[in-house]
């Protein structure tokens, strides 16, 4: 399958001899971190599997505990986000979202709303093996009350197939009701019809929405909810519309804030890098009017902290 993803698997790849350069690379005194990067940052997520598991034969080791005591920072963060299986990454993420102190949210609102239902019942079952706990049961001790019910119901990873055009004006008509047209809002239905339906079905019953109520659903959605369940929603809207635009907006917020979370770019990066990362650059060149290549250097001046998102 053709992926959008900016890093490809490495052409003339040999798993022993790339893990004898990174063995080479942290013997001795002082790690050679360029050659680190830039030999990680160029092979697949499957190729980097397999350089673990030809370094453990080679050396008796484990490269990702051998990483973490050579490395440190900021890359460290990057270099062992790299070295996790895709779908495991996801599950770790969201587990230290839950279990870190204080639940961060923005990381559950990301993940849930922007998987596929594919991926999500991966993550779970990659979760429950890992972790010895359901990925809802854990959600559900550490939200509560609407934002729960939605991130509950994208956790199934059940959503319809395809779209039922019988249902779109009705769709619409439900959302402009339990929202714009009422006093008060009636959470539920938002909760149902955007955690339940196709992608598709979605984009067109927001273009009915807006026929309707005369502005977009977001606008709506901003007027009627607050809080974690607003962010939940919009994102959820956001990836229906275009997850690689939802994606893009998430960088440049990520980099505006004061000081740059680097975890959410990190995030970000690495999960997007064999997915979709070339129409996330396209689309951040196009409504910011500058590359994601020279955003992200201008941020990380003078660090070794770069990503593979090519230059264009």
């Amino acid at each position: 399958m053709a992926t959008r993803g900016s890093v490809k698997p490495f052409v003339n790849f040999n798993a022993k001899h790339d893990a004898e350069v990174l063995r080479k690379a942290m013997k001795g005194i002082g790690t050679d971190e360029d050659v680190i990067l830039m030999l990680l940052a160029a092979r697949s997520n499957a190729q980097r599997q397999e350089i673990k598991a030809a370094y453990k034969k080679a050396f008796g080791k484990d490269l990702g505990k051998d990483l973490r005591s050579e490395l440190g920072g900021k890359l460290e963060d990057l270099i062992v986000a790299l070295m996790y299986p895709s779908i495991l990454y996801d599950a770790h993420e969201l587990h230290k979202a839950i279990k870190g102190v204080g639940t961060e949210d923005e990381v559950l609102i990301e993940i849930l709303a922007s998987r596929t239902c594919d991926e999500i019942k991966d993550i779970a079952k990659a979760y429950k093996k890992e972790y010895g706990s359901k990925l809802e049961k854990d959600i559900m001790g550490d939200t509560s009350g609407h934002y729960q019910r939605l991130l509950v119901i994208l956790a199934q990873g059940n959503r319809e197939e395809g779209v039922d055009e019988s249902r779109v004006e009705k769709d619409a008509k439900e959302l402009f009701a339990a929202g714009e047209e009422k006093f008060g809002t009636d959470e539920d239905k938002f909760i149902n019809i955007l955690g339940n339906r196709s992608a598709e079905h979605l984009r067109k019953v927001f273009d009915a929405y807006k026929k309707i109520a005369g502005c977009d659903i977001e606008e709506s959605i901003k007027d009627e909810c607050t809080g974690n369940l607003e962010a939940l929603l919009l994102a959820v809207v956001k990836c229906a519309k275009s997850v690689p635009a939802y994606f893009a907006e998430s960088i440049r917020e990520s980099m505006r804030r004061a000081g740059t979370d680097d975890e959410s770019l990190i995030r970000i990066m690495v999960s997007r890098s064999e997915r979709d990362m070339l129409d996330i650059r396209a689309i951040y060149k196009k409504k910011f009017g500058e590359s994601l290549y020279s955003t992200i250097q201008a941020s990380y001046a003078n660090t070794h902290f770069v990503t593979n998102t090519n230059k264009s």
